[in-house]
Formats: structure tokens, C-alpha cells, sequence
């Protein structure tokens, strides 16, 4: 099940760069296709992703 979630939380990682570098580069939001209420959703989802692999990178280093 950890597995699971650290493979979920990286796709999500890479999701959210993913469509920061094209609204960057091209000024086009892909999220933003998907509708208001579930862009929201994905982008909760993708900040949680980064921030629970921040705090396990922090807890990885601690912990060796």
C-alpha cells in the first residue's frame, strides 16, 4: 500500500510540473480542461502530493 501511495504521489508530481512548464512556455492551462470544480480537485491533489513527498524526502534524511 506505501508503494501505491508514493507511485500515486509521483505521477501527481510530475502532472503538476508538467502543466506549470506548458502554462509557462505556452499559456495554456491543460488542467484547466478539465472544468473548474475537478482542475481544483487535481490541483488539491497534486499540492498534497508535493508536500507529503517533501516531508517523506525530509523524514527519509533524518532517518539514515
Amino acid at each position: 500500500m506505501h508503494k501505491v501511495v508514493h507511485w500515486v504521489a509521483w505521477v501527481l508530481v510530475v502532472v503538476g510540473a508538467l502543466n506549470w512548464g506548458i502554462v509557462g512556455l505556452f499559456n495554456y492551462n491543460v488542467v484547466a480542461l478539465l472544468g473548474a470544480m475537478a482542475a481544483n480537485v487535481v490541483y488539491v491533489l497534486v499540492g498534497l502530493a508535493g508536500l507529503y513527498k517533501l516531508v517523506m524526502k525530509l523524514f527519509m534524511k533524518k532517518r539514515r
